[in-house]
């Protein structure tokens, strides 16, 4: 199939009927002719197999111990980067750790399949929050066992954590550590004009990312400049396999193939999320602009500028956050982070990392050509709805997911998440044309390949009807005429 064809595809799977989230009771009769001996026939590799058969990947050789599915992608020899999504070591309220981050099973399985193209490395990378405990994430994750599986493989496997800040105490004013990786790890670009956030140039003073340094963000963004910290691992790699974990996002709606390239970027200061203020006062934090969020704004500012007494920020971070939880207690709207559907700066950042993954040269320039292979393998067996990304609700959703263009699949996400990808800007907004365009034909052009035959990916259908982001509600749900009365996937 040609490549062009490929890029408006999206593979299907779905878990095995008894299978309990990433537990599978029975193994009996999953038959893996082309895998080694001990590889362990867990929920999530019959689900990576059947969603590479399903693909049609390696066709002529399927179901035999000549199979090898990702050849078709990845040449012998290849340097290989794996982002997962590694967002924070531990749960936050409803939350599962299943629900939270990447199922390292699901990252085994795939890695399965990629031993088999004989990589010359392979680096699994990702830049979680800064309060993130890479230590405690490493365990609870169970990295370290994947890293045991590899020796005993003699696959050449590295986990990196991309950051070059970390935050041990998780206080906005507490000490940071710096320069925790150096900078010749890491290629800077400055988009310039070709940023999708140019048109924000003269409101770029008010960008923010929670509880980041204002000072920080203003000077990596700025009218003409848009500056962004990419791992290095990722732009020398000829093939990146992004495997996102399927959520709702409160700030982007959605968090999956799209939004999980934020974590090829090592410092969270280069990334804005939204514009202080509210939407009645050229901001676009809030709807209105009510006083009370103003001051929390500025409040917030003081305390994440590193400057001035650390025992003051304290004191004031701690008022901060008490105010927020009473605002909250009283049932008053406690947003004052962008998260809402009149966001209109985190998908712009998002689509310009996108760019840079797609076009951008370890030289730090972007090309007019793609530099390297991107394919997305979406874990949604266990997915999050609600409040994502630190805090959804778990959704044993059941599926995952494959496409060579992250754009593709989210449209697909959302869905399958019973939301409308028309009215989801970072998913709208994807499509666009442009000299480097990420999608160079409409959504009509998609088409979804699952158990049940192929079906358009205008006509998906919902699979369940994921509860959104409270910010959200009512502004991203498919409504009833978009959603076909044929039983496309409906049994999904």
């Amino acid at each position: 199939m040609p490549a062009s064809d490929l890029d408006r595809i999206v593979a299907l799977s779905h878990v095995p009927n008894d299978a309990a989230g990433y537990v599978l009771p029975r193994v009996a009769g999953i038959s893996l002719p082309e895998l080694p001996d001990s590889a362990a026939p867990t929920v999530a590799l019959a689900a990576v197999r059947q969603l590479f058969q399903i693909w049609g990947l390696d066709r002529p050789n399927q179901n035999t111990a000549l199979w090898n599915p990702l050849a078709d992608f990845i040449s012998p020899a290849s340097r290989i980067a794996i982002k997962p999504n590694w967002v924070y070591h531990a749960p936050q309220g409803p939350a599962t750790l299943e629900a939270l981050i990447t199922h390292t099973s699901v990252i085994q399985a795939v890695l399965e399949y990629v031993a088999l193209t004989s990589p010359a490395a392979i680096t699994v990378g990702d830049a979680p929050l800064q309060s993130c405990d890479f230590h405690l994430l490493r365990e609870a994750a169970g990295l370290g066992s994947l890293e045991a599986w590899a020796r005993e493989r003699n696959i050449p496997l590295e986990i990196v954590d991309f950051r070059r800040t970390v935050n041990p105490d998780g206080r906005p004013a507490a000490k940071r550590r710096e320069d925790v990786r150096p900078m010749d790890r890491f290629v800077l670009f400055d988009l310039g004009d070709e940023s999708a956030l140019q048109p924000l140039d003269a409101d770029a003073g008010k960008f923010r990312v929670t509880v980041y340094d204002p000072d920080r963000l203003t000077a990596a963004h700025h009218r003409g400049s848009h500056k962004y910290l990419i791992a290095r691992e990722v732009l020398d790699a000829d093939v990146v396999l992004n495997i996102p974990k399927l959520k709702c996002h409160m700030k982007a709606c959605i968090t999956g193939a799209l939004k999980n390239l934020v974590g090829i970027n090592g410092h969270k200061e280069y990334l804005p999320h939204h514009r202080k203020g509210g939407s009645d006062s050229g901001g676009d934090c809030y709807p209105g602009a009510p006083s009370w969020k103003g001051l929390t704004e500025d409040v917030a500012d003081f305390v994440n500028r590193e400057q001035g007494s650390r025992s003051v920020r304290y004191a004031l971070g701690r008022a901060l956050a008490a105010s927020r939880k009473l605002a909250a207690f009283a049932g008053a709207d406690d947003n004052v982070e962008g998260a809402w559907y009149g966001n209109d700066t985190v998908w712009r950042m998002c689509l310009d990392l996108n760019r840079i993954l797609l076009y951008g040269s370890s030289d730090g320039r972007l090309q007019s050509t793609r530099q390297r292979t991107l394919i997305n393998i979406t874990d949604a067996i266990v997915a999050g709805e609600g409040e994502g990304p630190l805090k959804p609700t778990p959704v044993a959703a059941g599926f995952l997911t494959g496409a060579l263009n992250p754009a593709v699949a989210e449209y697909v996400h959302a869905r399958l998440m019973g939301f409308d990808p028309e009215r989801i800007p970072l998913i709208r907004r994807a499509f666009d044309p442009g000299a480097r365009p990420l999608v160079d034909f409409s959504p009509a052009d998609i088409r979804v390949l699952s158990a049940l035959g192929e079906t358009p990916g205008t006509e998906v259908r919902p699979i369940r009807r994921f509860t959104a982001p409270v910010g959200w509600r009512g502004h991203c749900e498919l409504r009833p005429e978009n959603v076909p009365h044929e039983a496309h996937l409906a049994s999904v």
